[in-house]
């Protein structure tokens, strides 16, 4: 372990900026969910996750190269590079394969527990503490998001349940990867490296993944189909996943985490307008509880720095 040391972005309130980006990333994030499940009657689920991958590798190595960032420098960070790239991989896998189980609105609910492991694994490892007020904010981001996919839902059997632990183990991995970025040696790496080990570990995973399950692709994908998979590719994941990571090495992890509740509001939203679903006024109760969880949450004096300093540090003993 290295030797303890505080962390100084703990309790770092989110500027404008950071707020604003934020929401941009929760936006496209919201819209990649309806542009998946339209990909998904021309291209499995695993190869499609596989094929975003491959092509979000060679992105991450245009953008870092003309940032001047060195991929293949010695610098200490492919141990927990590896790791996260591991966890990033089955996450993926975990979130498709429950979905094959449990219903898209459940799994969404589910996925967005994620908050929830970042906050308890922030105080642990990270040196942040949240405080009763934010803790409050939390859940009741967590109700909205609950009450505008509308759950619970009946009829839910052994197997719906099986989907909805693995959608949770999917969330957890996902705050994982977000505190072995902050908590470990990757946290010095440039975002586009830093991303890079996730996505290129993730490519054999899934591909394995693809070939276990047995997907294929029975004919010629549509034009739409190739640009939604372009999409999620160039955008999503090389470029959004990296101004994420780079905002994760900057601000409290757990507060921007916070912030990803709000996506699956921008989802239902782009579903009213493209899948023409129906909005309620079930949907406007819910953006307010989550407007008003992430206030409580980012409500400046609230957080502090743990007194315990000690970082996670898988590259060091």
């Amino acid at each position: 372990m290295s030797s303890p040391q505080a962390n100084p972005s703990a309790g770092r309130p989110l500027s404008a900026g950071a707020i604003a980006l934020m929401l941009m990333l929760c936006l496209t994030w919201g819209f990649n969910q309806i542009a998946v499940k339209l990909v998904l009657p021309e291209i499995p689920p695993m190869l499609q996750a596989t094929i975003r991958s491959m092509g979000a590798l060679p992105v991450l190595f245009i953008i870092g190269t003309l940032r001047g960032v060195k991929f293949f420098e010695r610098d200490g960070t492919w141990k927990p590079g590896l790791v996260a790239g591991v966890l990033f991989g089955i996450e993926f896998v975990l979130i498709y394969q429950g979905l094959r189980f449990t219903s898209v609105s459940r799994a969404v609910v589910f996925l967005y527990t994620a908050p929830f492991f970042v906050a308890l694994g922030s105080y642990q490892v990270l040196g942040e503490r949240l405080g009763g007020v934010q803790w409050l904010g939390l859940a009741v981001s967590f109700a909205g998001v609950a009450l505008a996919i509308g759950v619970p839902q009946p009829d839910v059997d052994a197997w719906v349940l099986l989907g909805d632990l693995m959608i949770v183990g999917g969330a957890s991995l996902w705050a994982a990867t977000t505190l072995i970025a902050k908590g470990t040696r990757l946290r010095f790496a440039a975002p586009e490296k830093a991303l890079g080990y996730q996505v290129a570990t993730s490519i054999p995973i899934l591909g394995l993944a693809a070939w276990l399950f047995g997907e294929t692709i029975p004919h010629a994908p549509s034009t739409q189909s190739i640009v939604l998979v372009a999409f999620q590719a160039i955008w999503v994941v090389g470029t959004t996943f990296t101004l994420w990571f780079a905002l994760v090495k900057t601000y409290s992890a757990s507060k921007l985490s916070a912030f990803t509740f709000i996506t699956p509001l921008f989802g239902v939203v782009g579903s009213y307008f493209i899948m023409h679903d129906t909005l309620s006024l079930t949907f406007g109760a819910a953006a307010v509880l989550v407007i008003a969880g992430l206030f409580l949450v980012n409500r400046p004096g609230q957080s502090a720095a743990a007194p315990r300093d000690a970082l996670l540090n898988v590259t060091k003993t």
